[in-house]
């Protein structure tokens, strides 16, 4: 009798010992690694399509300010979809085989995409809000060789930089609920919400200027078409410029869209880094701002592509 007792309180010590280690070990969510691979693959496939047709239609277009930035926003999502075969990968196979460096590079592409996009939006609806209310000597004061040089030197500068503060400082500095410093997971990647805890006033700032920036410039992009459509009436959809400022105020739409949601809800999410796994749905969302070359397309690429045309 006092042997199977033994026996039994064996096992259950056994037990609660493998219980233990099990609590210990990292636990990995999969639940939306299905709606990620989704999304990716939607957004590689449709933002490569997007890419291609714009460039095709831009081989002839004479070089302006605004063409030179429409350019440099083909060149960040052109980076970003680079990455996105990784994605898919890691949320697919649900292990990461690569090394930590390549893991923290992939995750920051998306972020370096996301600023870059919305500064590029910035100056490409400054600039027609400029034109609108003419001041084309501003805009005209900063000459096209001046726009290529200044985007040569951004881009050495940031592909220079990241790499640089991705090695040395992203995913780095975190502590663990005991204080402990944090270590990389070997199998598992883009889960660098606990090394957020050192820069929390920095996201806090830079995503309310992207919300307040983004509905700002949304509502006086609106505002010029109502201008126009007021002074045009049934006339405007033949107007050069009120055409020019509907692909405007739908490239804001855009922006809104795809970055503010994620925004606001990010900043929530700073105070709740347990939610990772919804984060990372909110922030693939942002990345269909890659389909934004079909508002620049219209009408020229329906006709370019027509069956009728000989």
């Amino acid at each position: 009798m006092s042997h199977n007792k033994s026996t039994t309180e064996s096992l259950d010590a056994s037990s609660t010992a493998l219980m233990t280690l099990n609590s210990m070990q990292p636990q990995r969510s999969t639940d939306y690694h299905t709606a990620l691979v989704a999304i990716y693959s939607v957004v590689l496939l449709s933002g490569t399509v997007s890419l291609s047709l714009m460039m095709h239609a831009m081989k002839d277009s004479p070089l302006s300010t605004t063409s030179v930035a429409v350019l440099n926003l083909i060149f960040a999502h052109f980076i970003f979809l680079c990455t996105v075969p990784f994605r898919i990968y890691y949320y697919a196979v649900e292990t990461w085989y690569l090394s930590s460096h390549w893991c923290r590079m992939v995750s920051a592409m998306i972020h370096m995409h996301m600023y870059m996009s919305f500064a590029l939006y910035v100056i490409i609806l400054l600039s027609r809000l400029l034109t609108f209310y003419n001041r084309d000597t501003q805009v005209s004061s900063f000459k096209r060789i001046h726009a290529v040089i200044a985007s040569v030197v951004v881009w050495i500068i940031v592909l220079v930089s990241v790499p640089c503060g991705i090695l040395y400082s992203y995913g780095k500095g975190g502590t663990d609920s005991n204080g402990s410093m944090l270590s990389n997971q070997n199998t598992s990647c883009f889960k660098f919400g606990k090394y957020m805890e050192n820069f929390k006033e920095v996201n806090y700032t830079v995503s309310a200027l992207i919300i307040v920036v983004a509905l700002l410039l949304t509502m006086l992009q609106a505002n010029i078409l109502r201008v126009l459509y007021r002074k045009y009436q049934k006339k405007s959809s033949s107007q050069q410029d009120f055409g020019a400022q509907l692909k405007s105020f739908f490239f804001a739409l855009i922006m809104v869209i795809c970055f503010v949601p994620y925004h606001i809800f990010r900043m929530y999410y700073l105070e709740h880094i347990d939610m990772e796994d919804i984060n990372e749905v909110l922030l693939s969302l942002t990345t269909f701002n890659c389909l934004d070359m079909l508002t620049f397309l219209g009408r020229k690429t329906c006709y370019l592509f027509s069956p009728r045309r000989v």
